[in-house]
């Protein structure tokens, strides 16, 4: 029967790589010596097994919602402690992590004691596992005063001080350390203090990976930035307690650290030229403290000041991801965090003839992608304000040599650039233009977000120049780094860096863009060489570019890459909106970290007006139609009331016709006989005046006689 792990939180940042490496894994299988392995590898001798014989994981989840891991067997509720026991009892291992959320601090207290107490119905051994913080030894006073670098090691965790926030957690390793003394047999306990986490998409360092990323112009470091961070990667955290689980140390406290010795200032300089602008910026405490992007706890985490070194780790079976820390892994690192969090570079070019709209277009995607519009013109103007900068300090003193001779060959290229635009009429060579477009397309933003190239190269040469060309050099890198068992390996006759992905073609006729010029507005015409002489010499010319025979777009089909032809006559949208609609069916989903808060904001603001807006419009158009109806009402009201009172008069006139026959009757057979009746009445007085009437009626009824 496999042995069974329980994990808490196997959805959060450590417990997602934790589980994923304990499930696969099999018991003991860091115990073998790797060197006698025939692949040379855990992993390797991990996937020789049977599957079922790896550790089989149970967990519960840090959000209910979220979806089980597929490598999770089970995922349970903590809801119910009574429940929540059972499985912990059913388990050969408990694993609880408090780095993360100190809420958990709590429940691990409450989860090893509960099973303390459960001890004596265990029928065999059941190790916990707290993994802790650093946190709890931030107080604590050096090794040897006199030499502050010597580093902290298990021996010295009896002389732990916290930091003030973390109280609880040093009281819960303490818990776990006593618990695991009672019984040794039945009960063992493991406290294993991290390093602060690294990789695998950044957690306390995610700030410092995503600012770089969305290239600010420098990366913030607190304090003066010469405090030592202990840390770790997530993965050879995982590696430590998979070998905890299967070996079993005598030693119960255990630090599991990477052998970087970095400070937080080399942590940041590190992520800033590998991802950023490469420039850094000390800022106060205070300063600090209002940075939102940023948790209380993890800026205290990050002012730490800890030297420690694990003599434990170096004696287990770990196959290390990053031994040597973060600084000395950080291409690696940031290869992890961009595929962790799917943050590729999206690359484009768009082509087609001159007064098609791809600028238009353009702007659109790239405001569509969070993307950057790579123009010619402000490629060049960029690239020699750039020079000009730089040549400028040729004239001051400067210390550093390099720097001053950079200075001196941008001021010699900036002759040759004025020397050759002259001979140029206003020109610039095509390779310097290749060499201003390489420098943009290599650099961090265009890296980090993609861009789109707006009309260029031009010409089959140019492409071949700005992309061919630097496989040159990437073959020479990529041959030194080739595993010599395998040097056929076929090597991209490209620079993969810079290829776009997508090739997107806008065609036109030369009547609908001679069309299209005409109908232009006068202020977008004035000044820009969108009139209709403008128009014809360089449609001429992009025409001459590009015959059946010969067009830069051949260059990217016969590298597999293939064009994608958009037929903007048949786009009759404001702004071409069709047809960025179907260039972004093309490219698929946006590979960024989508609106920034500002963005979030200003979109909820516009969302906001465009609800009030609608309201409003809602609330005049049911005044509007209650108006309506009422004046409707009282038109259909007042017709009633004329048709009711026609019915009225015509209802009377029917009647009062209808009533003269009767008239007629009564006035000639009743009326003369009722009348002498009530006069012989009122002449005899009767007793009875209504007896009288009808008896003289009876005897002097006309129809008798």
């Amino acid at each position: 029967m496999a042995l069974r792990v329980f994990i808490d939180n196997v959805d959060s940042y450590a417990g997602k790589v934790i589980s994923k490496l304990i499930s696969s894994s099999v018991p003991g299988a860091t115990l073998a010596d790797i060197d006698d392995i025939s692949e040379g590898s855990q992993a390797d001798y991990n996937k020789n097994d049977v599957k079922d014989n790896t550790y089989e994981v149970v967990g519960t989840l840090k959000n209910e919602d979220s979806k089980k891991p597929n490598w999770i067997k089970e995922v349970v509720s903590d809801s119910n402690q009574e429940e929540l026991l059972s499985v912990l009892k059913s388990c050969d291992i408990i694993i609880y992590n408090i780095v993360e959320d100190p809420a958990l601090v709590d429940r691990a207290s409450w989860a090893v004691s509960a099973l303390h107490a459960e001890v004596e119905s265990f029928t065999k051994m059941k190790t916990f596992i707290c993994i802790s913080t650093t946190m709890t030894w931030a107080r604590t006073r050096p090794v040897d005063l006199d030499d502050p670098e010597v580093p902290f090691t298990e021996e010295d965790y009896r002389r732990r001080k916290p930091h003030q926030d973390f109280k609880a957690e040093i009281s819960l390793e303490k818990l776990v350390i006593k618990l695991g003394k009672t019984n040794k047999d039945l009960f063992s306990t493991y406290v294993i203090t991290s390093g602060m986490l690294y990789g695998c998409g950044e957690s306390i360092f995610h700030y410092l990976f995503k600012t770089a990323w969305l290239n600010h112009p420098y990366l913030q470091c607190y304090g003066n930035g010469q405090n030592v961070i202990p840390t770790i990667h997530v993965k050879d955290l995982a590696s430590i307690i998979l070998n905890v689980m299967d070996s079993s140390p005598r030693i119960k406290y255990i630090l599991a650290v990477d052998d970087s010795q970095s400070t937080l200032e080399e942590v940041v300089r590190a992520v800033s030229i590998s991802l950023g602008s490469g420039k850094v910026r000390n800022v106060t405490k205070e300063e600090a403290i209002s940075d939102k992007n940023i948790e209380k706890a993890d800026f205290d985490k990050l002012l730490v000041n800890l030297r420690m070194e694990s003599t434990t780790a170096k004696d287990l079976n770990i196959e290390w991801n990053a031994e040597t820390g973060l600084v000395d892994n950080i291409e690696a690192v940031i290869r992890e965090y961009k595929e962790e969090r799917k943050l590729f570079p999206l690359r484009v070019f768009v082509y087609g003839p001159p007064a098609v709209g791809k600028s238009t277009i353009v702007e659109q995607l790239c405001q569509h992608y969070k993307l950057h519009h790579i123009q010619m013109s402000e490629v060049i103007h960029d690239a020699i304000s750039e020079l000009e900068r730089s040549a400028a300090r040729a004239d001051i003193e400067n210390e550093d040599e390099e720097d001053d001779q950079r200075a001196q060959e941008d001021q010699e290229l900036l002759e040759a650039l004025q020397e050759n635009k002259e001979q140029n009429n206003g020109r610039y060579d095509d390779q310097f233009i290749v060499r201003f477009f390489r420098q943009r397309l290599k650099s961090m933003p265009c890296q980090n977000q993609g861009f789109i190239l707006d009309g260029y190269p031009k010409l089959y040469s140019q492409a071949q120049e700005l992309f061919a060309e630097l496989a040159l050099n990437q073959v020479i890198f990529a041959s030194a780094e080739e595993e010599e068992d395998d040097p056929e390996e076929n090597v991209p006759e490209y620079d993969t860096s810079i290829m776009p992905e997508f090739i997107v073609s806008l065609d036109a006729s030369d009547d609908y863009l001679k069309n299209r010029v005409i109908n232009l507005p006068e202020r977008e015409v004035q000044g820009s060489h969108n009139t209709e002489e403008g128009l014809i010499r360089r449609l001429t010319r992009y025409r001459a570019e590009n015959t059946e025979d010969e067009t830069v777009l051949n260059y990217f089909d016969e590298l597999e890459i293939h064009p994608e032809h958009f037929d903007i006559t048949t786009d009759e949208s404001p702004k071409s909106l069709e047809t960025v609609k179907a260039i972004i069916k093309l490219l698929g989903e946006p590979r960024n970290y989508g609106p920034t808060a500002e963005e979030l904001e200003e979109i909820q603001r516009r969302e906001e007006e465009e609800r009030e807006l609608r309201e409003a419009e809602e609330k005049i158009e049911r005044e509007e139609n209650e108006a309506r109806e009422a004046q409707e009402r009282a038109v259909r009201q007042a017709e009633w009331k004329l048709r009711l009172d026609e019915v009225r008069k015509q209802e009377k006139e029917l009647i009062d016709t209808r009533s003269i026959p009767l008239r007629n009757y009564l006035m000639k057979h009743v009326m003369p006989t009722l009348s002498e009746g009530l006069i012989e009445c009122c002449k005899c007085r009767p007793d009875d005046p209504v007896d009288f009437l009808a008896e003289f009626l009876l005897q002097n009824n006309p129809v008798i006689d």
